[in-house]
């Protein structure tokens, strides 16, 4: 398993959400490829940038239905995503490391397993264990602007992550 601390961005593009209309429009996007159905996905930004309300959106848009609730507490969140354009259902797993004083609650906390296993996986403050996590294929660094509006930095990990970039 590559850590983060040896891996290089491979790519990178900047968004402006001017609201959550388009916060959700680029989680539909997003949620339009095949290969997000097993991405590993963080999502950094202070509280309140939109980190939790993106994932909910993106989870609607692969059609995860019922409550999609913060795992700020619970640590972590399971969900199914149905079959969809020929594709079978999967699991998707969102984390939430907010809560973590030290990497090492990863491992004790028995999250290995469930990285390693097929299925999309969501981390939010995944910078509180990044020196024992996987590479993610995705990084999405939101930054509160004005009113509503996000400044997004998507980078890209992986080759993944490269074709989910485009």
């Amino acid at each position: 398993m590559s850590t983060v601390a040896h891996a290089t961005i491979l790519a990178s593009r900047t968004l402006h959400w001017s609201d959550e209309a388009a916060c959700a429009a680029a989680a539909a996007a997003l949620a339009a490829h095949p290969a997000l159905r097993d991405a590993c996905i963080e999502l950094e930004g202070p509280l309140g940038a939109g980190k939790t309300t993106f994932v909910r959106h993106l989870l609607r848009a692969l059609g995860v239905d019922g409550r999609i609730k913060s795992p700020s507490y619970a640590i972590v969140e399971s969900y199914v995503l149905p079959p969809r354009d020929g594709l079978p259902a999967a699991a998707a797993t969102h984390f939430d490391f907010y809560r973590f004083t030290d990497a090492r609650e990863w491992v004790d906390a028995g999250l290995r397993d469930l990285y390693a296993a097929p299925g999309l996986k969501l981390a939010e403050w995944a910078d509180r264990a990044r020196e024992l996590l996987p590479a993610p294929d995705l990084r999405l660094v939101l930054e509160p602007l004005d009113d509503e509006a996000r400044r997004v930095e998507v980078q890209a990990w992986t080759p993944r992550g490269v074709e989910l970039l485009a």
